[in-house]
């Protein structure tokens, strides 16, 4: 775990989605302990390109859909009305 700059508005989904496609290997997700410290489970070897990274960032709110959230669990809005009926 390395610590980093914590972003003025954090997206650990985004972050990560965005360290991954700069080539950036994350284990797990972004970490904010008791004494709002950051932390990524990122290799030494990335560390400079992560801190550019993570200073750019800049979280976007993702508000997640009813019909998302079915997805996720594999069903559908109309499977779920016709599962009440």
């Amino acid at each position: 775990m390395i610590k980093f700059n914590l972003p003025e508005k954090l997206n650990g989904e985004q972050l990560v989605n965005e360290l991954k496609s700069a080539g950036v290997n994350v284990i797990g997700i972004p970490f904010i302990d008791g004494q709002g410290d950051f932390y990524l489970n990122v290799s030494d070897k990335d560390k400079t390109k992560t801190e550019a990274i993570v200073k750019n960032h800049v979280g976007v709110d993702s508000e997640i859909t009813l019909d998302q959230k079915l997805s996720s669990v594999g069903l559908s809005l109309e499977e779920l009305k016709a599962a009440l009926v």
